[in-house]
């Protein structure tokens, strides 16, 4: 019998000792006693870092959507399985049960077959956080169509891109999308992507704003009719465990987004088995994951993961300051969450805004706090710890990446004991290791190098659509045989993990490899300080020195500047040392950062050294317009 459900410590090491010493046993397992297989597989794992080539549970056939929904119909048809709250709150909530929810994807899948999408082509998916978002990504799973989401906050540029990257036949969009108190025209945006795109035939558009919009003949067509006359019935296709499920882009930090291409069985067998595990899940739960099935976070944690377990899902639409800065807290009451995951970025903001959007509000549903994006700062853990979770709801700070389809650094609530600023311990069957720059694994604790994975897991990306050369260069070149994740890491004296930053972030300043997150956390400290940022910038003499990117507060809005720069370099003294301390230090209005909230730091650092001629695209930027400020105001 597999461990399915981790539950304290001890339990813990246990099962990573049996996931790691035969990991071919475990996943196989794991994969045997929790899944639908139309067909068992013939070899749990072959692999080889070097091509670079990974097979999971080779030779075995499923539908993915089989064990996301229709496997759970005899026992939880009528659970609610989507939760959908709108951005208005005075929208009613929309419960989907299981046994619906197969019908919507039943239907939707079909509507796709009679437009000619068939097994292998791609559907690119360009929506709000509606259900028709979710709907679309299963149905597509269904018949073997490969969906490739594009976060509706991107511009035509970006879509256009993503489009051609992957030559998608279909686009799948609205009329528009509501955030807070503004409605954005998708339609057009499409609309002005897709004249760049040849290779697009037809155009599927959700109703959801209501708004006056242009429609090709020929190509474009409302969905709702569609669906009114599609059957319910759609026969799952069956997979091979290898097939692609989807491609999703992450931005390279030169250039092209990569199109991670993410496999079928591997995938659902680790997602299910984090998610589980992670969220301690049960039955009657109410998970949330605030975050936009647009990132790798929502296919995983809001789609896949929860589905493959027969939980309740909740999809939120708004943003956490409409209409005020209560509105997480108030769904949280409203539908008494249990497990809610959200960005750093998310809670730092919220944390600027008073006790009193918190205070009156219920959350004694809650069980388990979760962070994902970027490592999180000692003084937000603290706040989301004391005054979300009040101090009994363990905070699980993960770390993965898109191109690892799951959560492989985290505690486990109420087994780990959980520390500010780190991840702790390798999820089950994650073999972690610390390199040096010449290639040499860093044993023992109390170290810090860049960060590897030693072995494959389930659900690691297989390729990079279209380009696997750069899949092999980007990845796998770096130290031989290993999965380079392009971040830097230190391990604690008990074997704790903290991420300090991409690798390109650690600055190497008079022969010291500083990594930006924990200078960032110690300015952060300050009480004028809402977020920083720092880059390296050449030097006559260090090599390198550090430039500061520092917004401030409302009640640092009014200080001396000069001052406020002395008492900001005094605390990085004070928590890392003189060595750590700033050259520059700018004040700014905001930081330029995806939608996802991750803080460019290129741009950044292009603007400290001086080279903005070529700033890549930044309309994909959450506010490109402070991109104009920072460069105005540069030192």
């Amino acid at each position: 019998m597999s461990n399915y459900h981790i539950k304290h410590l001890e339990e813990y090491y246990q099962v990573y000792r049996k996931s790691v010493r035969n990991p071919e046993l475990f996943w196989e397992e794991v994969a045997e006693e929790h899944f639908l297989w139309r067909k068992k597989w013939d070899n749990v794992l072959s692999w080889d870092f070097k091509k670079p080539e990974i097979k999971w549970f080779e030779g075995a056939k499923l539908n993915i959507t089989e064990n996301c929904i229709d496997r759970h119909l005899t026992t939880r048809a009528n659970k609610t399985a989507i939760l959908f709250e709108p951005n208005n709150p005075n929208e009613p909530a929309q419960h989907i049960t299981y046994k619906q929810l197969h019908e919507r994807v039943g239907k939707f899948a079909n509507v796709l077959k009679s437009k000619g999408i068939g097994k292998g082509d791609r559907v690119c998916i360009y929506l709000p956080m509606i259900p028709e978002l979710a709907v679309a990504l299963l149905a597509c799973a269904r018949i073997g169509a490969i969906h490739s989401v594009v976060f509706a906050g991107f511009s035509a540029t970006a879509l256009s891109t993503r489009i051609n990257d992957c030559d998608a036949k279909m686009v799948i969009t609205s009329d528009g999308s509501y955030r807070g108190d503004k409605s954005i025209d998708l339609k057009g945006i499409v609309d002005d992507a897709l004249k760049s795109c040849p290779g697009v035939q037809s155009v599927l558009v959700v109703n959801r704003t209501n708004r006056t919009i242009q429609m090709k003949d020929g190509r474009d067509v409302w969905l709702q009719p569609l669906l009114d006359e599609a059957d319910t019935n759609c026969e799952p296709e069956i997979m091979d465990a290898e097939d692609p499920l989807f491609i999703l882009y992450t931005s390279g930090s030169t250039g092209m987004p990569k199109g991670m291409m993410h496999s079928t069985a591997g995938y659902m067998v680790y997602t299910a088995y984090t998610f589980k595990n992670v969220f301690q899940y049960k039955e009657e739960d109410i998970y949330w994951c605030t975050a936009d099935i647009g990132w790798i976070t929502g296919h995983s944690y809001i789609v896949y993961g929860p589905l493959a377990n027969g939980a309740t899902t909740v999809m939120f639409e708004g943003v956490p300051s409409y209409p005020d800065f209560g509105r997480f807290w108030e769904v949280v009451e409203k539908h008494k969450v249990t497990q809610f995951y959200t960005a750093p970025t998310a809670i730092r903001a919220l944390a600027k805004q008073g006790m009193e959007f918190i205070e009156k509000h219920d959350l004694s549903s809650l069980k388990v706090l979760g962070t994902v994006g970027e490592p999180i700062n000692e003084e937000a853990w603290h706040w989301y710890n004391d005054n979300v979770g009040k101090k009994k709801s363990p905070i699980v700070d993960t770390w993965w990446q898109t191109e690892t389809g799951g959560i492989m650094i985290t505690p486990i609530p109420f087994a780990t004991p959980t520390k500010p600023t780190y991840a702790t311990l390798p999820f089950i069957g994650i073999q972690p290791a610390l390199m040096d720059e010449q290639g040499n694994e860093i044993k023992g604790n109390q170290v810090d190098g860049r960060l590897c994975i030693k072995f494959p897991w389930p659900s690691i990306a297989r390729t990079i659509w279209g380009n696997h050369q750069r899949y092999k260069d980007t990845y796998f070149s770096a130290f031989e045989n290993m999965y380079f994740t392009g971040d830097g890491a230190l391990r604690d004296e008990v074997g704790y993990y903290r991420i300090t930053g991409r690798v390109d972030d650690v600055i190497i300043v008079s022969g010291h490899n500083l990594g930006t997150a924990p200078i960032e956390d110690a300015i952060n400290e300050h009480p004028a300080v809402s977020e920083s940022a720092i880059v390296g910038f050449p030097h006559d003499v260090k090599g390198f020195a550090l430039y500061g990117y520092v917004t401030l507060k409302e009640t640092g809005e009014s200080r001396d500047h000069d001052n406020l720069r002395k008492e900001i370099n005094q605390v990085i003294t004070e928590h890392i040392g003189p060595i750590a301390k700033l050259d520059k230090i700018q004040f700014t209005s905001g930081l330029p950062k995806t939608r996802s909230g991750k803080i460019m730091r290129r741009i950044l650092r292009k603007i400290a050294c001086k080279e903005t001629d070529n700033l890549g695209d930044t309309s994909t930027l959450l506010n490109p317009e402070v991109v104009q400020e920072i460069m105005d105001n540069a030192l």
